[in-house]
């Protein structure tokens, strides 16, 4: 699971409505469903302010952030076979 459907998940818990996330990120409702479809990548100071917007842990979203990043690097390479 990469960021997007982990904040979508929280949001939902805490019965937000995206246009609410938006508003508080200045973003337009729509790019902020684009970045819980995972389409797009929010940047490192929305991650914080969502963290905070959610009442969750910092570090938990940032690695959320942080594997999206690291499998946009990697989603293309070959990974040898293991035997």
């Amino acid at each position: 699971m990469f960021l997007g459907k982990h904040i979508k998940e929280l949001r939902e818990d805490k019965g937000l409505l995206q246009h609410q996330l938006a508003a508080s990120l200045e973003i337009d409702t729509p790019i902020y469903s684009i970045i819980e479809h995972d389409e797009r990548r929010a940047m490192g100071e929305q991650v914080l302010k969502l963290a905070k917007m959610l009442d969750t842990d910092k570090d938990e979203l940032l690695t959320f952030w942080l594997a999206g990043q690291v499998y946009e690097i990697v989603k293309d390479e070959k990974m040898p076979l293991m035997h």
